[in-house]
């Protein structure tokens, strides 16, 4: 079941069904222990809700007729020791299979957020986030019913029907038969149903998913939106999402309601039937039915239709749920990027040494954004890539980083096959600085701590002082414990590239990507960001992508990109010496 479309992007042959026998086997059937004791519990007490209607032939045909005041204390101790007993079973079902419902919706939350984690790059590039947010919370939330008491329910429900329907016969087997008429009519009804609405729910999940992936982008690009006035036309973005999940839960309620309104007509036809007949026995003068007979028949019909039309409500969630897991499993089988390839090599203490042997790469079939490109960055070497937008200069850090496949050609980290290396041995010794750097929400510490949670308060201080992060922190009122808000909104372009960069100098990596990293900088912080970042190059191998080429004066080769091929290359002094491609982004740059 697992493809994919290139070497980057996962792509099943077809979307996954889970069926109910698949849900029993991997979910079910290992907490097969719980699901027995909720069984017992669940029959314990639909068995003890059988009192009341059978105690009810005997307080009408014998304790009130023989006015047996005895009888009458010992039914009524029966019936409340009875109603007793649903009572504890009911509090225990809740409290084990309830519970154990929501620890295994949180399991499986984990699970799939480990899952998505896994996944290359491309996954998400392709992706809303909010999607995922939707997927990973909200479509593993049905499987309560499966573990929970829904199941259990429908199994006591069957189990009651069942007992129900063979006292019934043996009070009156020409009544029961005219009852199993509409009741057999209404399951077929039930069974149309459910095949119609899980559809339905799986579409639910496609839409809710799609309405809160673009609600998190309106909630995170609120600031573009009202910088353009497009308040309005994000309105209607989002009343249109919402209308089509309306229209959808309205689809699912037309059927729910067909089965709720075909069961209250059914089983009222055989209500109404029942007393027709059972009225017509009792006034019969031979062997005529007694009163606590039609009684108890009565009420017992009531307790094997209610698990009827309950089961039909319970049929719903499960088929709500099956549905849920139908995308769970849809992400669950795509495969790690670890996977994509055989990935073997365990890279213990790397040097650092990169080579490029005509690397050609494409995000689209057909359609290449880098041509047989080959360089070599030496181990403690600065490679800068220049070059104009777009021209694939964050396509080579890309590669370089793991984060992409080359379609063709080789890539190797000190003469091994990067597409053979163990990823996580790999990105432990990188470290990246991106233009538009992201942080977490909480406090400038924790964001510098992200790489190397466990470092000593030494190693951040010295993090701290090289990236002259102290220089803002020292007149915040909490220093380093300042909350800095939701992708650190509360800091200026400047103050957040600067932990961005104690981030990286704190993760101590031997291979380092910079891209555009001081170019949020002004002129007086670029020039300390640059003192630090001439420390933290020493004996690493870095790739620098710049648009200001003051920046990369010193870089040992600097690469200039132009339309996916490698237009020039050499040292500064080289390139500008061959007034070429280089030069005239350089001298333009120095009139500006």
């Amino acid at each position: 079941m697992r493809e994919f479309q290139n070497n980057t992007t996962p792509k099943n042959k077809k979307k996954p069904k889970v069926t109910m026998a698949k849900a029993f086997k991997t979910i079910i059937w290992p907490r097969r222990n719980l699901v027995f004791i909720g069984l017992f519990l669940i029959v314990l007490s639909r068995l003890a809700s059988l009192v009341l209607p059978m105690a009810s032939k005997y307080l009408m045909d014998d304790v009130i007729a023989k006015k047996d005041y005895d009888m009458l204390k010992i039914l009524l101790a029966c019936v409340a020791g009875a109603i007793l007993v649903q009572a504890v079973t009911s509090f225990l079902l809740t409290r084990i299979l309830s519970v154990q419902a929501q620890f295994l919706i949180s399991e499986l939350r984990a699970q799939v957020q480990k899952k998505v984690l896994s996944l290359p790059i491309s996954f998400f590039d392709n992706t809303k986030s909010g999607a995922l947010v939707s997927r990973i919370m909200s479509d593993v939330e049905g499987v309560r019913n499966l573990i929970g008491t829904g199941l259990v329910q429908l199994v006591g429900g069957t189990i009651t029907a069942i007992i129900s329907l063979i006292l019934l016969i043996d009070i009156s087997l020409s009544m029961t038969l005219f009852v199993l008429v509409p009741v057999s009519i209404f399951g077929v009804v039930a069974l149309k149903a459910f095949k119609y609405i899980r559809p339905i729910f799986r579409t639910r999940g496609v839409i809710n998913a799609e309405v809160k992936g673009r609600l998190t982008e309106t909630l995170a690009g609120v600031r573009v939106i009202k910088g353009f006035n497009a308040e309005q036309q994000e309105n209607k973005t989002f009343e249109e999402g919402v209308d089509r999940l309306f229209q959808n839960v309205k689809k699912s309620l037309t059927a729910t309601a067909i089965m709720g309104s075909s069961s209250t007509f059914l089983l009222g036809i055989a209500s109404t039937g029942i007393m027709g007949i059972g009225g017509y026995y009792m006034m019969q003068e031979v062997d005529p039915m007694s009163v606590g007979e039609f009684l108890s028949f009565t009420l017992l019909l009531g307790f094997m239709i209610a698990p009827i039309v309950q089961m039909s409500n319970i049929g719903s969630q499960l088929t709500e749920a099956l549905a849920g897991l139908d995308r769970t499993e849809e992400l669950m089988n795509m495969t790690p990027e670890e996977e994509i390839e055989n990935r073997t090599i365990e890279l213990n203490d790397i040097k650092g040494d990169i080579i490029f042997d005509n690397v050609s790469f494409a995000y689209e079939e057909g359609k290449e954004v880098l041509h047989n490109i080959s360089f070599r960055a030496p181990s403690g070497s600065v490679t800068a890539l220049v070059g104009s937008s777009g021209s694939g200069k964050s396509t080579i850090a890309g590669l370089a980083a793991t984060f992409l496949n080359p379609k063709s050609g080789l890539i190797t980290i000190d003469s091994h096959n990067v597409s053979k290396v163990k990823l996580k041995s790999y990105r432990k010794n990188l470290g990246v600085v991106l233009q538009d750097e992201f942080l977490f929400e909480g406090t400038i510490r924790q964001n510098i701590l992200f790489p190397r949670p466990n470092a000593t308060e030494e190693q951040l201080q010295q993090a701290v002082k090289a990236a002259y992060v102290n220089e803002f922190t020292d007149r915040f009122d909490d220093g380093l414990n300042t909350l800095i808000g939701e992708r650190g909104v509360k800091l200026s372009g400047g103050q957040r590239q600067r932990i961005a960069i104690a981030r990286a100098i704190l993760a101590d990596p031997k291979i380092i990507i910079l891209d555009e990293a001081t170019s949020n900088l002004d002129t007086e912080s670029e020039a300390l960001i640059q003192k630090s970042l001439g420390e933290l190059m020493k004996g690493r191998t870095t790739f620098v992508i710049a648009h200001r080429l003051s920046t990369i004066k010193k870089a040992d080769q600097i690469l200039v990109i132009e339309s996916g091929n490698i237009a020039e290359r050499g040292t500064h002094d080289e390139l500008i010496a061959s007034e070429g491609r280089y030069f005239d982004l350089y001298t333009y740059q120095a009139r500006i």
